[in-house]
């Protein structure tokens, strides 16, 4: 009997035992269950290695001392002291010469290797283009007489360089032209939107025929306006100036409305044939005005036709202003 009651103080006194007490039953002991290890789903996510902190079990409220976790790499870097790359102030420096060894010249003939890098260059930006653009080409019915009236130019050049002619002129409807003129002239790119133009004029109709000198500007000024202004200089000592400009807005896909306007002047008085009505003197100012609007049908570029109004006025005449209002139907052209 002592022997069964020291067994069962033993039994009593296991852990496992005394875990269990609640469910044995008198006299039996229950085995153990097995340590339940984590799925993969409920384990925590990995943690970050972090560095102990030196000072662990030192902390002053007796608990469990936290490792305070490092930097990220890079995170806390210092930017270096000297600037590199695109930190590098804007500078002055020429270009580095252009280098003149070309590795194919070893196994190829220097010379057909010239030929075909000039070929390169060419057709890479040296090219020679050319166009034949009529601006205005057109009926007018209107202040009492039909006539007509072209404006047009045609430039043959590159990107930097071009040779300009130029010619406008009007008339009544089976007579001759009263007003006729051609230019000639060298054009030089002074940026992407301006070109500087010079070269000499000549009137090809009128009781007195002239030549000009001329100079000027021509390109696309802010808001998308394409301005002319010009200055010339008679072989008789005549000074006078032209300025146009037009804006073509787009109102559909196809219809493009063009106002436009024309001016010009003379610096001082002169004589026939100067200005617009040929055999005409002029005072000096403002010799003639015109103002036209064109709505243009532009489903091609390159052949549009036209419809509109033009009113004009010329002043400084001896028999006085005249000019008025016409109606305009034509095309606009690239040929």
């Amino acid at each position: 009997m002592r022997s069964l009651l020291a067994a069962a103080a033993a039994l009593a006194s296991h852990p496992v035992a005394a875990q269990h007490a609640g469910h044995a039953m008198p006299g039996m002991a229950m085995p153990a269950k097995p340590a339940r290890t984590p799925s993969p789903r409920s384990a925590p996510p990995p943690t970050e290695q972090v560095e102990a902190d030196p000072h662990a079990g030192h902390s002053g409220h007796g608990g469990p001392a936290r490792a305070e976790a490092a930097p990220r790499d890079g995170a806390e870097e210092a930017r270096p002291a000297t600037p590199a790359g695109t930190d590098l102030p804007a500078g002055a420096a020429p270009a580095p010469a252009a280098r003149t060894d070309h590795l194919a010249d070893r196994y190829w003939d220097p010379a057909a290797m010239a030929r075909a890098r000039a070929g390169l260059r060419r057709e890479h930006g040296g090219m020679t283009y050319h166009q034949l653009l009529l601006n205005v080409a057109e009926y007018r019915a209107g202040a009492g007489r039909d006539g007509y009236r072209w404006d047009g130019e045609a430039w043959a050049g590159g990107d930097e360089h071009r040779l300009v002619l130029r010619s406008e002129g009007r008339g009544d409807l089976g007579g001759r032209a009263e007003q006729a003129e051609v230019q000639a002239l060298y054009g030089r790119a002074l940026d992407p939107y301006w070109n500087l133009q010079a070269g000499v004029r000549r009137d090809l109709a009128g009781p007195a025929r002239r030549t000009w000198a001329s100079v000027g500007v021509e390109g696309l000024a802010p808001y998308w306006f394409d301005v002319e202004a010009t200055l010339f200089f008679s072989d008789r000592g005549e000074l006078t100036a032209r300025g146009e400009a037009w804006y073509d807005q787009r109102v559909t896909q196809f219809l493009v409305l063009q106002p436009r306007l024309e001016v010009n002047l003379a610096v001082q008085e002169v004589g026939a044939d100067a200005g617009r009505a040929g055999g005409a003197a002029a005072s000096a100012g403002v010799s003639d005005v015109e103002l036209g609007l064109r709505l243009r049908w532009e489903k091609s570029r390159r052949f549009a036709p036209y419809a509109g109004v033009s009113w004009e006025r010329a002043y400084g005449r001896p028999r006085g202003g005249d000019g008025g209002l016409a109606f305009v139907t034509g095309v606009r052209a690239w040929l």
